[in-house]
């Protein structure tokens, strides 16, 4: 399968009915200082560079980011925070991710474990399972990757779960931290990082020196 092609997959998917309510009601209700916008309201594929060696898997999609643009971690503080550290490494071609067709390039390809904005920023179990195909064909598309940048725990865990399926790996011999580095058993590192939200970045947790530098390390693997 194609990337475009999945990604048309993914965008019409209605599998999870909580989550197909819960997008759709953040478009119809929209945020007061983006009531101008038409709202994307679908499900949010993985965008970049398909021949890259390395990807950036995020949780999903913000309400009013990834569920308002149309493409992940684009419109929000997160993706405010994450594209600056990006183009100081190096990584991106502006420091900044505001619209679908802005002008950004990334050295890199970007996506997400669940590709529609949950509750609470907190899919279930089988909102993650129904999902996990997604993330599963956009690896298989995606042949040259090598390094895997799991930002928060809920995507580095993802990734895990999928190299479980042909390696007899166990979760608990990789502990999620900032920093964090394994080389898997299929020759992909996997490279740990808190993720870029507000209440990270506000309470110190991660800085912008930190996170750049985790960049700046892997811009020069690539």
């Amino acid at each position: 399968m194609k990337l475009d092609n999945l990604s048309k997959t993914i965008i019409t998917c209605k599998a999870c009915p909580r989550l197909v309510t819960f997008r759709s009601k953040i478009a119809s209700d929209k945020r007061k200082s983006y009531k101008n916008w038409d709202y994307w309201g679908k499900p949010v594929p993985g965008y970049g560079n398909i021949n890259s060696k390395m990807m950036i898997l995020g949780l999903a999609p913000a309400a009013h980011g990834g569920n308002r643009t149309g493409r992940v971690f684009t419109g929000d503080k997160s993706a405010e925070f994450l594209f600056k550290c990006l183009y100081n490494a190096g990584l991106a071609n502006q420091s900044f991710s505001n619209h679908r067709n802005d002008g950004l390039k990334l050295n890199g390809f970007m996506t997400a474990a669940v590709k529609c904005v949950p509750p609470g920023d907190k899919p279930t179990a089988e909102e993650r399972s129904n999902c996990e195909i997604f993330l599963e064909q956009e690896f298989k598309i995606l042949k040259n990757i090598k390094i895997v940048i799991g930002l928060g725990k809920i995507g580095f865990e993802s990734y895990l779960k999928l190299v479980r399926k042909s390696y007899p790996i166990k979760m608990k011999d990789y502990k999620f931290t900032h920093g964090a580095r394994y080389k898997l058993p299929n020759k992909v590192y996997l490279i740990g990082s808190y993720h870029p939200s507000p209440r990270n970045v506000n309470t110190g947790k991660l800085t912008f020196e930190m996170m750049t530098k985790l960049f700046s390390v892997i811009q020069k693997e690539l």
